[in-house]
């Protein structure tokens, strides 16, 4: 079924979990490839302080390197990783031949991760949870949890009207939205109610805290 990884939480249904490339000090170190994951759920893990942190199951599973590029082929040096498996009937003739190359089914979804020299892999090499260890500190990607229209208050953290005082049904309302004649309409960006969540969301340096290997 795939080995698991815990990682503070994010809420995402699908991780992209990569490396950073610069240490504490902002010393160049090895950039290795990162994997793609699947959300399956929350738990929690003590630490040896006794504190109590919240953890993201990602179940990494068939997820294998695409493609290999170089500088002297492509202008930059970059993995393109593939996972769960697609059905080749419903895969293109492009894919099939893409992932034919690397000896591996057709993927269903497919990023790049930049790497130095040194994090470079063979092409078809499998990446499984093992790739990390407890105690590295990794970027997480996903799509956050989508919410539909929501209003000012829970979007955006506004503390909404005043309960009484003249306020009548507009208690949660984000107010005024410009001015009158100058500049005479609405600036881009104004924060009001609208669609909450499905968004593109990374969280950097989150620390792995186990690695099950099963």
């Amino acid at each position: 079924s795939g080995a698991r990884l815990g990682a503070a939480a994010i809420n995402a249904a699908k991780f992209v979990v990569s490396k950073t490339g610069l240490t504490p000090g902002g010393h160049q170190r090895v950039l290795r490839s990162g994997v793609v994951g699947m959300k399956v759920g929350m738990s929690a893990m003590y630490d040896h302080f006794g504190a109590r942190h919240p953890l993201t199951l990602i179940q990494v599973q068939q997820c294998h390197v695409l493609q290999v590029k170089t500088p002297e082929r492509d202008g930059y040096s970059a993995l393109q990783v593939g996972s769960i498996d697609k059905m080749p009937k419903r895969a293109s003739r492009a894919e099939l031949f893409h992932a034919a190359k690397a000896g591996v089914p057709p993927k269903r979804f497919v990023y790049e991760f930049y790497v130095t020299k040194e994090g470079v892999l063979e092409q078809g090499t499998e990446l499984t949870a093992s790739h990390f260890r407890p105690g590295q500190y990794v970027d997480c990607t996903g799509v956050s949890i989508g919410k539909g229209f929501q209003g000012p208050m829970k979007r955006h953290g506004f503390k909404g009207q005043p309960a009484t005082h003249g306020v009548s049904r507009s208690h949660r309302s984000h107010g005024s939205t410009g001015q009158r004649k100058t500049p005479g309409r609405t600036h881009k960006g104004k924060r009001m109610a609208g669609n909450m969540g499905g968004d593109r969301v990374t969280v950097l340096s989150l620390m792995v805290m186990h690695v099950d290997h099963a």
